[in-house]
C-alpha cells in the first residue's frame, strides 16, 4: 500500500508583476526567469511545479535564494495565490475555500514556523505556546495544559513563566515549534526555521525535530538553502532552481543518481561517507534470511545455519560499517526489526564515495 499524500501540487505556477496572466504565455512559449524579467519586468517564481508530499514525512524543500522554495511553502496555506494549477489537501483544494474556511485550514490543519521567531513580547512562553488554541476558542486553562505538554516535548519545561527576551535565541526558537505543534495541526510548515541559529544550537534543534517527527508523524515541510540539513532531515528532498523543480527523491538517490549537471554540481562536495545510509547501498535480496535478536549469531540463512556474515544496521551511514568492510568481504545489511535487506560489498562502497572531477 502506498503512502497517503497528504499535500499534493498539480502545475502551480507564481509570476508576480502587474500583468501575470501575459506573462505566463511567454513562459510556456519556453522563456526562463532571466528573459522574461528582461523583457516584461515579470519574475517567474515557479513554473509549473508537480509535487506529492506524504503524511509522516519530512519532506525538505531546498534551493539557492531565488529559487522559489519560500514561495513554494506559502502556497500551501495560501499567504501567496498561484497564477495557475491546483493545491490539494487531503484530496480537497483549498484555492477553492472561501474566507472562513481558510481561517479554519490555518487555524487547526496548518501552523507555520518562520525564520524569524515571531514571538509575542510581553507574553510568557507559556502564554506564547497557548495563544493558538486561546484564539481557536480554547478555554485558557485547557489551552495552557496543552502548552505545557509541548514546551516538555522541546526540552523547556520549567521556562514557562519566562519571557522571549529571557531566553536565548536557539530557545525562542524552540518556542516557536512548541506554539506550532500544541495546535495539533496535522501539517507543519517550516521556511527556514533554523537557518538564523548558531551551527551547535541548529544541530540540535534538527536532532530534536526528528526526535519529534518520530513521535508524532506529522506532515513536515522543511524549506532549507543547506545541503547537509537537507539530507540529514529530509525524508524525500525537492531540489529547486529558478522556480521550477528540478529532482525530488530520496537523499541516497539524489547523491548516486543526480538528475542532471547542476543537482550534480550542487551535491557534490556533500560527505557522502556521512550521508549515504548502508541500506540504501544493500545489494542482493537475502529472500529468507532471518534474523533472531538476542541470539548469538543473529542472522540465519534460509536452511537454518548461521550465516557466516557480520551484519550492519540498514540505518547507520557508511562511514559506521568501515570498520566492518575492512573485516568482512560481504556484511549483510539488516533492518531494525530484523530482517536480512541484502549485502553491502566494498566496490558498492567505493563506488558510491567516488565524486566525479568538476566539469
Amino acid at each position: 500500500m502506498g503512502q497517503e499524500i497528504k499535500i499534493r501540487v498539480e502545475n502551480v505556477c507564481k509570476i508576480f508583476g502587474p500583468n501575470p496572466a501575459k506573462a505566463r504565455e511567454h513562459v510556456r512559449a519556453g522563456m526562463g526567469k532571466a528573459e522574461l524579467l528582461q523583457a516584461t519586468n515579470h519574475v517567474l517564481g515557479l513554473h509549473d511545479i508537480n509535487l506529492d508530499i506524504p503524511a509522516g514525512q519530512i519532506f525538505v524543500i531546498m534551493g539557492l535564494s531565488g529559487s522559489g522554495k519560500s514561495t513554494l511553502i506559502r502556497h500551501f496555506n495560501r499567504l501567496i495565490e498561484p497564477t495557475d494549477g491546483r493545491i490539494l489537501i487531503d484530496g480537497q483544494d483549498i484555492l477553492q475555500l472561501g474566507t472562513l474556511d481558510l481561517r479554519e485550514l490555518r487555524r487547526r490543519r496548518i501552523s507555520m514556523v518562520f525564520q524569524k521567531f515571531g514571538l509575542l513580547p510581553h507574553r510568557t512562553v507559556l502564554d506564547n505556546v497557548a495563544y493558538g488554541r486561546i484564539v481557536g476558542g480554547e478555554p485558557a486553562a485547557v489551552a495552557r495544559r496543552k502548552a505545557a505538554e509541548f514546551i516538555g516535548v522541546v526540552g523547556l519545561t520549567g521556562f514557562e513563566s519566562h519571557l522571549p527576551s529571557q531566553l536565548s535565541g536557539g530557545m525562542q526558537q524552540r518556542v516557536g515549534l512548541a506554539r506550532a505543534l500544541a495546535t495539533d495541526a496535522e501539517i507543519l510548515l517550516m521556511d527556514e526555521a533554523f537557518s538564523a541559529l548558531d551551527p551547535l544550537i541548529r544541530t540540535e534543534m534538527q536532532v530534536q525535530l526528528k526526535a519529534i517527527q518520530s513521535q508524532l508523524g506529522k506532515a513536515v515541510v522543511f524549506i532549507t538553502h543547506d545541503l547537509d540539513e537537507a539530507l540529514y532531515l529530509g525524508d524525500t528532498i525537492a531540489i529547486l532552481k529558478d522556480g521550477q523543480l528540478r529532482q525530488v527523491g530520496s537523499g541516497n538517490q539524489i547523491l548516486m543518481t543526480p538528475a542532471d549537471d547542476y543537482v550534480s554540481r550542487f551535491v557534490r562536495d556533500v560527505n557522502r561517507a556521512r550521508v549515504l545510509s548502508c541500506g540504501g547501498l544493500a545489494r542482493l535480496q537475502c529472500e529468507g534470511w532471518s534474523t533472531q535478536p538476542g541470539q548469538s549469531p543473529r542472522l540465519m540463512a534460509p536452511d537454518g545455519s548461521a550465516a557466516p556474515h557480520d551484519e550492519i544496521d540498514a540505518d547507520a551511514p557508511l562511514e559506521a560499517a568501515f570498520a566492518t568492510l575492512a573485516a568482512t568481504a560481504t556484511p549483510v545489511v539488516v533492518t531494525s526489526n530484523g530482517r536480512a535487506i541484502g549485502l553491502l560489498d566494498r566496490g558498492a562502497v567505493l563506488g558510491a564515495l567516488h565524486r566525479p572531477a568538476a566539469q
